[in-house]
């Protein structure tokens, strides 16, 4: 028997013996929305700081829409203590541990049933929840708790069916000590009370990823109408100051593409441990202080958080294959909105960073690496796995290209109709394909066939048509560093008016090889490693560990033990690992409780 008869034969035998065909379109959830969906959640925890523990009930409204006797939720790490349906005890189990996924909670319904009671508590080890001790926090005298629930965290913290293809709409009332405050993906309270209890309701439905808490000594201040920030008392007035233009961001991203659905644009700062630049939880954006700059230099990164209000948070990715939608779509609106905040040119500084970003991630991954597509394949393996910048950078010069090629009039066009038509939906690529088809390609044949859409998405690298990308400001600093390479005086740089960028653009294009004695001459000249802004001190420890150059050493160590920003720390770690293995290991070791787990993931693979 060859083969595909083998193969056949054992098909039809698996089919005939009433096998169950396994319809789950997002392979990274036990989940079967398909047949029963979690509509609503209400929401009743506690948070205990000394056990580090979130424990309580998760009551879901559900629609069970083939008839089905099981419902299917999500867990990792949780303890089930049990389970009800009105007013009764369900029977429940949970599947075999998973290293990635985590578990199945298979509950026992009725056809009927229209609520389900999960009554759990989270491990202390809990990967999506972040408890930090006074000493790690602003203030130094109260506790801090922050959630991660991007990409398949949620799940650690709550039961859910924690796909991005689910939705499902809030309430909670979260307790938690009374010298703390609760806030919430949701509308917020903007003061602490004296019971250290707090009710929030979000009326629109979002998917698990988005769910977020914070707990903390947190005050409130408004930055406008629509916005404002909740910080430490020690941070709040430096937070407010560095985010004051977010009011008129938020107006600027309303002209081009809308009407913003989510009432109010708050953020939260966290402490230094934030493993992200920021994460876009709806109506409370959470935002690292690495951005806290002192001139707003910065704050592109909230106009990114921003942004995915409409490309991610409205129109949302069905799977985490699908990443790109998100990501490349929110990179080209941020710089849209930038544009308008600054200008073209300041813009185009952004876009000319992320090429860069783009090509070191192509280069590191491999050219003809799976990886580098745009539709990724990330079956078995850890979402977490896809969060590059191939989905941020190839996606937005994919965008720019189509915005080039069509005129950006028609393109804006476009995307208007793209968030309206499909708000508070899911979209994969095959139907974005399509959709974009059909709304806007179908009718210009001759730039579709210049855009050559399904070469981006499916297949490895960047293409050759990828948009050329100028920058005047840009330009003044590769003269400047052409001065340095032929030994005029540093003090012959106008470097007064540059920003950040163009500072991070001369240190990323620096000679890799420069001796000790250039990189003393720039120190000196310019105080980089003094500086207070994160972005150029990770760009400069980059050309300090490989050479060896000690005077930069203690602030190299203080900000590996201070910082937990992912995309910070791993370069660093990986120079320090190949310079010097033990001295990555020490400081690794002093310094991996002040990581998120989304971080130590990532380190411990390069470290440990």
């Amino acid at each position: 028997m060859n083969k595909i008869l083998s193969f056949l034969v054992t098909a039809l035998l698996f089919t005939s013996c009433g096998a169950k065909k396994d319809l789950r379109v997002d392979k990274h959830s036990f989940s079967e929305p398909h047949n029963v969906r979690t509509t609503h959640l209400d929401l009743d925890v506690k948070v205990d700081f000394e056990t580090e523990r979130i424990s309580g009930i998760a009551n879901y409204t559900i629609e069970n829409i083939n008839g089905s006797k099981e419902l299917i939720l999500d867990a990792n790490g949780l303890r089930i203590d049990k389970v009800t349906s009105g007013g009764k005890d369900c029977a429940f189990k949970l599947t075999e541990k998973d290293s990635i996924l985590g578990q199945g909670l298979i509950i026992e319904i009725e056809k009927g049933a229209k609520q389900v009671a999960i009554h759990y508590q989270s491990a202390p080890n809990s990967k999506a929840l972040q408890w930090l001790n006074p000493k790690q926090t602003a203030g130094k005298k109260h506790p801090f708790l922050f959630t991660q629930s991007q990409a398949i965290l949620a799940r650690t913290w709550l039961p859910c069916q924690d796909s991005p293809g689910v939705r499902f709409s809030y309430t909670a009332k979260v307790q938690v000590p009374a010298e703390l405050l609760a806030v919430m993906s949701a509308e917020n309270p903007t003061e602490k009370n004296t019971e250290g209890i707090y009710t929030f309701k979000m009326e629109q439905a979002i998917p698990a990823y988005l769910m977020a808490l914070g707990v903390g000594n947190l005050e409130f201040q408004n930055l406008g109408e629509h916005t404002g920030i909740y910080a430490e008392p020690e941070m709040i007035e430096k937070a407010a100051y560095e985010f004051a233009e977010t009011e008129n961001m938020l107006e600027i991203a309303e002209s081009m593409y809308g009407k913003y659905a989510w009432d109010r644009y708050d953020m939260l700062l966290l402490p230094p441990s934030f493993p992200f630049g920021g994460m876009e939880n709806p109506r409370l954006t959470f935002v690292t202080p690495t951005i806290l700059a002192g001139d707003r230099s910065l704050t592109a990164l909230i106009a990114h958080e921003l942004a995915h209000s409409w490309s991610g948070n409205l129109v949302t990715n069905k799977t985490w294959d699908d990443f790109w939608l998100n990501e490349g779509f929110t990179v080209y609106f941020e710089r849209r909105i930038m544009e308008r905040m600054e200008d073209k040119d300041y813009a185009d500084m952004l876009a000319l960073l992320g090429k860069q970003d783009l090509e070191r991630e192509v280069e590191s991954l491999g050219h003809n690496h799976k990886d580098t597509h745009l539709k990724l394949d990330l079956l078995q393996r850890d979402p977490d796995d896809g969060m590059t910048d191939i989905a941020y950078e190839k996606g937005f010069f994919l965008l720019r290209l189509i915005e080039e090629t069509v005129g950006r009039k028609q393109f804006d066009f476009f995307l208007n109709n793209y968030f309206t038509e499909n708000a508070f939906k899911v979209m994969d690529t095959e139907e974005f394909i399509v959709y974009i088809n059909e709304k806007l390609l179908d009718t210009d044949i001759e730039a579709k066939e210049k855009i050559r859409l399904e070469e981006w998405i499916y297949r490895a690298g960047i293409p050759d048509n990828c948009p050329e990308v100028n920058s005047t400001k840009f330009k003044n600093v590769d003269n400047a560093i052409h001065s340095f390479e032929k030994g005029y005086p540093l003090a012959n740089i106008n470097s007064a008016k540059w920003s950040s960028h163009e500072w991070l653009h001369f240190l990323r294009k620096l000679p890799k090889d420069s001796s000790l004695k250039d990189l003393k001459k720039l120190d000196t000249a310019f105080e980089f490693t003094t500086s207070g802004n994160s972005e150029i001190l990770n760009a400069w420890f980059q050309l300090t560990i490989p050479t060896g150059y000690k005077a930069a050493d203690n602030a190299l160590e203080d900000f590996l033990m201070t910082v937990g920003r992912r995309k910070f720390l791993q370069p660093l770690y990986e120079a320090l690992y190949m310079k010097d293995p033990l001295r990555a290991k020490r400081i690794y070791k002093n310094a991996r409780e002040n990581y998120h787990s989304v971080s130590t993931q990532t380190l411990d693979a390069i470290v440990l």
